[in-house]
């Protein structure tokens, strides 16, 4: 008899430890497969750096094309038509994209573009120690520091342009904030003027908007787009080129170009252009590689243009 119940026992808790092991089986697989269902997120494939940003990787934004920058935006500049959009609500750093923000400032106060300023030390980069061709103590015209801003991207410039502003760096960045707000660009903040800081955030969406707003600034056309300058500092005679690699590609019809790149945003573009005979804003953002954004660009332009698109099709 009690020989019988111990087998019985023994029955019954291999029984519920048959059941228990192919709950613990399923669970295990449900986590492997639909990792959202059970509160765990993607947050591991994210790589070192980005991870407080947006997931990187190759997207299908739209049939036919696939993009390599982690967002990206495509839209119509006059009628708000959206083309290609990838994670284009995903708050990034954005770099020197900031100083298309920055040049507004600037000319929104109305400041003499002649009038000569000078390099200091504190426009020196002590956050990344980026390279300048402009030593401390040059002597530049606030009109050719703007350029250099813009067209080559030059952070001591820049940063002595947000310096010699009325009030200062703090009085700069406060106008550059009020302006995003204006705009209407609710995840866009700014920290400095040359975009150095990580802390220099927006979105694809947003900056879209950015890109609209600055290209109503003759002087930012003109100088975004310039593909190389001279600018003398003292005796010697200084040559610059624009950051864009397409600014003067024949193929393109660029009316506004920005780059930027910290490790933190990775190498982003924006852009204003006329593509398949439609005015466009192209953004792109987080593209890992130092050609892989004019690769999106040119693929982007391609896709346009082709009969696989669905914006040529709607055409007729």
């Amino acid at each position: 008899m009690i020989l019988e119940k111990i087998i019985k026992w023994f029955f019954k808790k291999s029984m519920e430890y048959r059941y228990f092991l192919r709950i613990v089986i399923f669970l295990s697989s449900a986590i492997l497969l639909f990792p959202g269902i059970v509160g765990f997120s993607d947050a591991s494939k994210i790589p070192a750096g980005h991870s407080k940003y947006s997931q990187v990787k190759a997207f299908q934004s739209s049939r036919n094309l696939v993009l390599h920058s982690a967002s990206a935006l495509v839209e119509d500049q006059l009628t708000g038509e959206c083309f290609v959009q990838k994670q284009a609500e995903a708050i990034m750093p954005i770099a020197s994209i900031t100083k298309l923000m920055t040049a507004m400032i600037v000319l929104d106060a109305k400041l003499d573009l002649e009038e000569s300023i000078t390099i200091e030390s504190e426009d020196v980069d002590t956050i990344r120690h980026s390279r300048s061709r402009l030593p401390v103590n040059t002597r530049i015209t606030r009109g050719d520091a703007l350029l250099l801003a813009l067209m080559a991207s030059e952070n001591r410039a820049a940063h002595a342009l947000g310096r010699t502003y009325p009030g200062g760096l703090h009085a700069f960045t406060s106008a550059m904030n009020a302006k995003a707000k204006s705009l209407g660009l609710n995840d866009t903040r700014f920290i400095d003027p040359a975009g150095i800081h990580c802390g220099n955030v927006s979105s694809a969406k947003d900056l879209a908007r950015m890109v609209d707003a600055a290209y109503q600034y003759s002087i930012i056309r003109e100088y975004t787009t310039c593909k190389e300058t001279s600018i003398r500092a003292g005796r010697r005679i200084l040559q610059f080129h624009n950051t864009n690699r397409l600014v003067g590609n024949p193929r393109w019809q660029i009316g506004l170009s920005k780059t930027g790149f910290i490790d933190e945003a990775g190498r982003c573009l924006v852009m204003q252009s006329q593509v398949a005979k439609r005015s466009v804003l192209i953004v792109l953002l987080d593209a890992q590689g130092k050609l892989t954004r004019y690769g999106d660009a040119n693929r982007i332009k391609q896709w346009m243009e082709s009969s696989k698109s669905p914006h040529q099709k709607n055409r007729g």
